[in-house]
Formats: structure tokens, sequence, C-alpha cells
């Protein structure tokens, strides 16, 4: 499958810790940080706890969408870890054990028994269950984790790594820089906006819907704010896009607020 444009780069943050707040989510500023780096911009996020209903629900949507997703969290070997099979279940596709994760697993329990002093021992119930962390779908391809060596996995544009950030984050970025350079756009998307006082936005709606009919990469944004600690009430009202095409879009903004009477405070440029 080729890639346009119009493909959107997306996240589904895995586990009940998110949902129940016993831990806050990090991956999402991290992801936006990670694609903002490379000229790119997350078009979606989900979240979603460890029932596995829900798990292949969303990663059934991932892989029909077309988009590039990231999926953090889920794919270790406790009762509670159900994304790997919930991603073979998505794909109608049965799970294997990925010959090079297992050698990866191998070699990780191999450094931890030399780092404890004691024999590694394959056969033991334990080192065979720590196998199942590299049990993945079929036809997958691996992510490695420079953190500890227990690879996540990608199945074609959708890419499982752990919750931890300190493992998800590197493998994620690998992955941008490995499989997506193509993609990159340096200072691809500029905004600039103004503040507006004693306006509604239902009165700019028409002035926004013109601005993105003429001015195509181009979207309106409005952020109403009734309690700013700097501005109190007001609206930021800007353009997004094209940096080509963002002077033009912003200038017809400006003469339109003129002509609301509306009051403008100061520019804002990212």
């Amino acid at each position: 499958m080729g890639f346009t444009m119009t493909r959107a780069f997306g996240l589904i943050v895995v586990g009940d810790e998110i949902l129940s707040g016993k831990r806050a989510d990090k991956h999402m500023a991290k992801v936006i940080e990670l694609l903002a780096a490379r000229g790119l911009q997350l078009g979606w996020a989900e979240y979603v706890g460890d029932e596995p209903t829900r798990i292949t629900a969303a990663l059934m949507r991932a892989f029909a969408s077309g988009d590039i997703v990231f999926s953090t969290g889920g794919i270790g070997a406790t009762p509670d870890d159900h994304t790997r099979q919930c991603a073979a279940q998505a794909l109608r596709v049965p799970l294997a054990l990925h010959p090079e994760a297992e050698a990866l697993i191998r070699e990780r329990m191999q450094d931890t028994a030399a780092e404890q002093g004691v024999p590694y021992e394959p056969d033991r119930p334990d080192n065979i269950h720590r196998l199942n962390m590299g049990v993945f779908p079929q036809g997958a391809s691996i992510i490695r984790n420079p953190y500890n060596k227990i690879p996540g996995f990608s199945v074609e544009h959708v890419h499982f790594v752990p919750g931890f950030p300190v493992m998800a984050w590197p493998m994620i970025e690998s992955v941008l820089d490995t499989r997506y350079t193509d993609l990159f756009t340096r200072n691809a998307i500029a905004e600039k906006s103004v503040i507006v006082f004693g306006a509604m936005e239902a009165t700019l709606t028409p002035l926004m819907q013109a601005i993105e009919q003429a001015h195509a990469g181009i979207k309106v944004f409005s952020l109403p704010s009734v309690d700013h600690p700097q501005y109190g009430r007001h609206i930021e009202l800007g353009v997004k896009g094209d940096p080509d095409r963002l002077d033009a879009a912003y200038g017809q903004l400006i003469e339109g607020l003129h002509s609301f009477d509306a009051r403008l405070g100061p520019e804002l440029v990212r």
C-alpha cells in the first residue's frame, strides 16, 4: 500500500492503570513531540483498558484505517496483557513464536543470569514462560528494544511497544527514523493566531468557513477561554497549515475581523 498525505499518525494507549488514574499517561505528549521534531502531527489518539474485546475492536479500526499507528502497553506475558493476542484476533491470523524475538529474549535471560551470578537454565519453567513475550501475530516483524532487548513488533503500519516510557519512546523513535523518513518535512505545519475580545464564535463562523474554502491546505481554529489568567474572556482565533499559504489566509482573517469591529489583542506565531 503506497503512502498518501491523507494518512494520519495514530496512538493507542492500553492499560487499566491509565483509565483508573493510578498512572498518568505520558505517551501522547511524547509522541506529539517526536512527530513534531520531524515535521509531523498526531492525527488521533485512543485510550483503552485491559479488556480484550475493546482492545481487539480498537486494533481492528487501526488496521482498517490505513494510518500509521503506535500502540503502547499490554504486550507482556502476565494475565492482564492481552495486546498480542488481540492483534492476532484483529488480523485473523495465528500467534507464533518469532525466531528473532526468541533469540533476543534468550539473550536477555542469559544476561540476567550472568548479572545474578547464577547458571542460565533455558528449560526452567519461568524462562520458558518468558518466551511468550516473543509470541506475535504471524507475519510480524520485530522492533528492537534498546533498554532490555525484549522486542516489540510491527504488523503492516501498526507498531506495538511496551507501556514503559523508557522502552517505548526510543522504540517509537527508531520506527519513525527507519520506516518513515520519506514523510519527514521540517516546518511543514505553521500556525498564526490572534487574541480576539468581545466577539462570539457563532458570529465568526462564516468568516472561518470562507477562509477554509478559499485556502486549500489551511485550517481555521477557534479556542475560546472564559478565565485566562492574562487575557480573561477571549477567543484565540487562528490559521494553521501550509507555511506558503499561511500569510494570505491570516490576512483574510484579520481583514474579516476588522469588518466585525472586533477588538484584537496580541498575535501569536508558532
